[in-house]
């Protein structure tokens, strides 16, 4: 068999060379028109020994990004918002085989596309963004992505606003369900459900916006049951937990949570248990009705919260400071409001945890502390408080991000 080799002339023209005799043809895809990666930037989740973020804007396929892992995430990013409708995937040879993964909004936290395999031709709805992710949920070991081509359809479908960037959050009375500006009004039950145990989720369960109810007692008392357990690389939607609720949601590797809604919060609302060093994501939705924690972080890695609402309870996030484990954690808060509550997020600086806050609006809680630094210890024992952080290493927020009233 003879060896047909390929390469790009431009303008949609490839050359194929069949042995010694070279045909140019008209190829009708995506790399026919601009791609957009090429002259912006480039930053990821971690990279292994060799490779570079750079390497998969710089139009040449024969470097790579690696993560150092099977899982991680590559961000192409411009420094003003750019209308991206379809992404072209390019991976090198020698890495692992994807086995999930997820197109994100990097601005909103919202998911334009998701997949199972090794993605390839990319398409969604053309949306305007500073910065787009691949997240890499599952491999089988470290993949090697050369290139990472977004382009443009030229607006032809509808561009939904960004929520990234400039502004404070504002109450609505719609939003909140897909990354969006988070709304201070409940949403309508459309029926209820009847929950005997917990329920175990693997891939996207949608729960039509319908009350699922109820495990537990309703208190604070350790070790309940959640309502619904998460696989890693799990989507739960549209769902209201009833009261009580037990200990609500259980991410038992990285998630995505998008508009739920907590009548009760419970023990905690959730609970990220991932150990994979990935993200886990809380779009949209609310939560009421707490006395300790909204999002308890056991595991590593982060988790980005954007859209949210939370009315009455402790914490919106707490990385946990004296758990079997003592890891590294981050989270990332966007566009949110809370209402009656005592701190937005408490970290633990000694292990190098970090909080990047922006946009967050604060009703009733005038003495609230935003970013709230602990010294972690080994389990057993009870976390110190040290003190109130303002952009520094470890609490990234300037207080004009935060609004009162």
């Amino acid at each position: 068999m003879r060896r047909v080799a390929l390469r790009w002339l431009g303008g949609g023209v490839a050359a194929v060379a069949v042995g010694a005799v070279t045909l140019a043809m008209q190829v009708p895809n995506a790399a026919a028109a601009t791609n957009l990666s090429i002259g912006a930037g480039a930053d990821g989740s971690s990279k292994a020994s060799g490779s570079s973020y750079g390497n998969v804007i710089d139009g040449n396929t024969s470097t790579y990004w690696s993560p150092n892992g099977s899982t991680g995430q590559i961000n192409v990013k411009w420094g003003s918002a750019t209308t991206v409708s379809s992404v072209v995937i390019r991976t090198a040879s020698g890495g692992g085989s994807i086995n999930a993964w997820r197109l994100l909004n990097y601005d909103s936290g919202a998911v334009l596309a998701s997949g199972s395999g090794t993605p390839s031709t990319i398409n969604f709805s053309s949306t305007s963004l500073k910065k787009i992710s691949l997240d890499i949920t599952s491999a089988s070991s470290a993949p090697r992505i050369a290139e990472f081509e977004t382009y443009s359809s030229g607006g032809s479908n509808p561009t939904p606003t960004a929520t990234g960037g400039g502004g404070n959050p504002t109450p609505t009375a719609t939003g909140g369900g897909g990354g969006g500006n988070p709304t201070t009004t409940w949403p309508s039950s459309a029926g209820n459900v009847s929950l005997s145990g917990t329920k175990s989720v693997s891939g996207t369960f949608d729960g039509g916006m319908k009350t699922y109810c109820c495990i537990g007692d309703g208190s604070q008392s350790e070790s309940q049951d959640p309502m619904f357990e998460l696989a890693n690389g799990a989507t739960i939607q549209n769902v209201i937990l009833g009261s009580p609720a037990g200990d609500g949601i259980h991410c038992l590797g990285t998630c995505t949570i998008r508009n739920v809604w907590w009548n009760d919060i419970g023990e905690d609302g959730a609970t990220f248990l991932q150990t994979n060093g990935g993200t886990s994501y809380v779009i949209g939705g609310g939560a009421r009705s707490g006395s300790d924690k909204m999002f308890q972080h056991n595991g590593n890695g982060t988790v980005s919260i954007s859209g949210f609402y939370l009315k009455g309870t402790g914490k919106l996030y707490r990385a946990c400071g004296n758990c079997t484990n003592s890891y590294t954690r981050n989270v990332k808060v966007d566009n949110v409001i809370v209402d009656d509550v005592d701190y937005l997020v408490g970290i633990n600086s000694n292990w190098g945890d970090v909080a990047t806050i922006t946009r967050v609006r604060v009703l009733n809680s005038s003495s609230i502390k935003i970013c709230a630094k602990y010294k972690g210890v080994a389990k057993g024992s009870e976390p110190s408080y040290i003190g109130e952080g303002w952009n520094d290493a470890n609490c990234k927020v300037n207080k004009s991000d935060i609004t009162y009233g």
